[in-house]
C-alpha cells in the first residue's frame, strides 16, 4: 500500500481537505471542501457572534449544540474520506493552525470581538482535530505560518521543486485550486515523507 497523509486548512464552518500520497511522486488522491457547520442552526458558521447577543447560559447551551453537531459532521466527512483511501495506508493528518493561545471563560470571549474571532477559528480547528482523532488519525498542528520553514527542513533544496509542484497540480484537477487547498496539500506532504 502507498502512505498517503489528510491536510486540513480549516475556516469558519468548513474547510479544504487534501489527501495526498508520496510513492515516489507527491500526488493529490483525494481532495474536498468538508461542511462543518449545519445550515439548519442559525449562526452555526460563526457561533460565538451568533452567541454574543445571547444570555450566557443560552450562549453556553447553543455553543455545545453547535459543538456536537459540527463534529459530527465533521467525523462523518472524515470516515468518508478514509474509506474512499482504503487502497492507502494513511500515516495521519495534519490541520493548520492560528496562533492559537488559551481562551478565557465564554463571558469574557462574548466580551470582546477579537476574541470572538478568536474562538471560532479555535473551535473548528478542535473539532475538526476531534474528528481525526476519533477516526483513528494521528493529528499533527501546524501553525500555518511556520509551514514554509518546516518544509524547507524536511525537504532541504527539492522545498522549491516541492512547491512548484503543488501549485501545478491545479491545472491537471481542475478548481478550486487555492491558497486553501495548496497548504493543505503541503502539510500532509510533511506527514507523507515523515
Amino acid at each position: 500500500m502507498k502512505p498517503a497523509a489528510i491536510g486540513l486548512r480549516i475556516h469558519s464552518g468548513w474547510g479544504a481537505l487534501v489527501a495526498v500520497s508520496n510513492g515516489g511522486v507527491l500526488e493529490v488522491v483525494e481532495r474536498r471542501h468538508i461542511i462543518i457547520a449545519d445550515p439548519a442552526i442559525s449562526g452555526s458558521k460563526q457561533p460565538y457572534h451568533y452567541a454574543e447577543n445571547l444570555e450566557l447560559k443560552k450562549a453556553e447551551e447553543y455553543i455545545a449544540r453547535c459543538s456536537t453537531v459540527s463534529r459530527q459532521l465533521a467525523s462523518r466527512d472524515i470516515r468518508e474520506v478514509l474509506s474512499r483511501l482504503h487502497e492507502y495506508r494513511v500515516q495521519g493528518s495534519a490541520i493548520l493552525m492560528g496562533s492559537e493561545r488559551p481562551l478565557p471563560s465564554l463571558e469574557k470571549i462574548l466580551a470582546s470581538h477579537a476574541l470572538i474571532h478568536m474562538a471560532e477559528g479555535w473551535f473548528f480547528r478542535m473539532l475538526v482535530r476531534k474528528a481525526c482523532e476519533d477516526a483513528g488519525l494521528t493529528v499533527t498542528p501546524l501553525p500555518e505560518r511556520e509551514l514554509v520553514e518546516r518544509a524547507k527542513k524536511t525537504f532541504g533544496e527539492k522545498v522549491n521543486q516541492i512547491k512548484e509542484r503543488i501549485s501545478s497540480l491545479g491545472k491537471r484537477l481542475g478548481p478550486p485550486w487555492t491558497q486553501d487547498e495548496k497548504l493543505a496539500t503541503l502539510a500532509a506532504a510533511l506527514i507523507v515523507v515523515s
